[in-house]
């Protein structure tokens, strides 16, 4: 009994020691079977273009802000109170044009003087004149000495010089008479009104903001490192965001003087067309030179959400999805900045039959 007791347990110890290597052994068939049964799905129809560095054009960007050709600030030139306002924000307005009017009931009475003024000159003038006459003739007969008709003429110029003064100082009185009506200094468009009826009109305190739109400027700042590369008549590209749209322009001035802060100039772009406004922002591209980069086919590019990417084909056809930075693009050619590199394929064309993870068994 004892040895057969002994003979079943050495049986049971030997198939619990090789339990495990059979265990083992049939996963290790198993795990190698499913490998063989993965299979990639095919791709086929597309075209596949090995990407190579190309010449582009090479740009600086920056970020600039629309202005008017020109900006006026419009006050008054006398106190007073104003009677009327004869324009509102919005209002396109001409050179020379009434904004408001100021009250010149004082003004009024100081032209009235000054015209009196002038004829009560007028009339000296005209008496001192005929008396010189008389004194000339006089003197003709050597009926009056030197001396006596040497200060009837005085008198005489004393009284052009009036007369004169007289004139001028009723010019004056007009011309300050005509300061009550505040005019536009330029032909545009009313952009802020700061009066009403009532309010009080003081010298240096703006009333109006007009601004010119026959014509508009960019300003941009560029890093000083870039100083000789804008030139004058340069054009630029410009994206206006409020617009959505792209505009060209050129640039006008190049300021010299760098800011000891921000270590960059201003550039002034002259642009033109519809829809611009004083203050709107803008995306502005001033051309540097020449650049190698890489240039794929727009038709390559797939934005899946937020990704954008392309599909790349490697030594074994195996198709993947591969995420790529994208920069400007050149016509149909779109600059690759991340992601790719030289001599790598992609699809091109027939993207939509491409799968991530598939084999290519055909080429176009």
């Amino acid at each position: 009994m004892r040895r057969n007791y002994m003979k079943r347990f050495g049986i049971i110890t030997i198939m619990l020691l090789l339990l495990p290597a059979a265990l083992l052994s049939g996963c290790k068939g198993k795990a190698g079977q499913e490998t063989k049964e993965i299979k990639r799905q095919q791709v086929s129809g597309v075209t596949v273009e090995a990407v190579a560095l190309s010449q582009a054009d090479e740009y600086i960007e920056t970020s600039g802000t629309v202005k008017a050709k020109t900006t006026s600030i419009v006050g008054s030139r006398i106190m007073g109170t104003i009677t009327s306002v004869k324009v509102k924000e919005g209002d396109r307005v001409q050179a020379g044009q009434v904004l408001a009017t100021i009250d010149d009931s004082d003004i009024v009475q100081r032209v009235k003087a000054a015209e009196k003024g002038v004829e009560a000159a007028r009339q000296q003038r005209s008496l001192t004149d005929v008396t010189y006459q008389r004194y000339k003739k006089l003197y003709d007969d050597r009926a009056l000495t030197g001396q006596e008709l040497d200060q009837i003429e005085t008198q005489n110029k004393v009284a052009d010089m009036e007369y004169e003064r007289a004139k001028a100082m009723h010019q004056e009185a007009r011309v300050y008479h005509g300061f009550a009506r505040v005019t536009a200094p330029v032909s545009g468009v009313v952009t802020e009104k700061k009066t009403d009826p009532g309010s009080m009109a003081v010298p240096g305190v703006p009333l109006f903001t007009i601004e010119d739109t026959s014509g508009y400027r960019i300003e941009a700042n560029l890093d000083e490192k870039h100083a000789g590369k804008v030139k004058l008549g340069m054009e630029a590209g410009i994206y206006i965001e409020s617009l959505g749209r792209a505009i060209n322009g050129v640039i006008a001035e190049v300021v010299p003087s760098v800011d000891p802060m921000t270590r960059t100039f201003v550039v002034k772009i002259k642009i033109s067309g519809e829809g611009l406004r004083n203050g709107s922002y803008g995306k502005v591209s001033v051309p540097a030179g020449k650049k190698e980069t890489l240039l794929v086919s727009k038709k390559a590019i797939v934005e899946k959400g937020q990704l954008t990417g392309v599909y790349v084909v490697d030594a074994k056809s195996i198709v993947t999805y591969r995420l790529i930075r994208a920069g400007r693009v050149y016509g149909d050619k779109v600059e690759i900045l991340s992601g790719l590199s030289p001599n790598e394929r992609l699809i091109v064309d027939g993207v939509e039959k491409a799968v991530d993870g598939g084999v290519l068994v055909s080429k176009e």
